[in-house]
């Protein structure tokens, strides 16, 4: 049987059910509207331990890291992304479970070549063009000044 696209474009909307892109909505501002108000509350937090509001933006950042990779290795993360969806892609708990997730799923191949090589799946891009990014803009203001 020869299918055009066109042809299976419309099969697939025909059999698909649709989805419900409100209650999507709701659960991903709701999720990632809880997890911006965490980290307001853990800097206000920290600044009344007497922080100033970089070193308690720090430690915020560290705590939603630890939290976000504490969570995807107990694979409740996981669990609620499903639910939430891009409400958990808070840039800094969405790093984190991205980071983990790909170690977890290789622990098998061992903690060297599996979780170790793999940990680094998503984030080496990032940390190589952070610091490349780094060091051409340090260079270019030890230029201009």
């Amino acid at each position: 049987m020869r299918m055009t696209n066109q042809d299976y474009g419309k099969l697939v909307n025909e059999r698909s059910k649709p989805s419900p892109m409100g209650r999507n909505m709701v659960w991903a501002f709701l999720v990632g509207g809880l997890i911006c108000t965490a980290g307001q509350g853990l800097t206000q937090l920290y600044q009344s331990y007497g922080l100033d509001q970089d070193q308690a933006g720090t430690a915020t950042s560290v705590t939603l890291i630890f939290a976000a990779a504490l969570l995807t290795g107990l694979g409740v993360f996981d669990k609620l992304a499903k639910r939430a969806g891009a409400g958990t892609l808070v840039p800094i708990t969405g790093f984190a479970n991205a980071m983990v997730s790909p170690a977890l799923e290789f622990k098998s191949e061992g903690l060297i070549t599996g979780t170790a090589a793999k940990l680094f799946t998503v984030a080496g891009p990032v940390l190589v063009f952070g610091i490349s990014a780094s060091v051409i803009y340090g260079l270019i203001l030890c230029l201009l000044k």
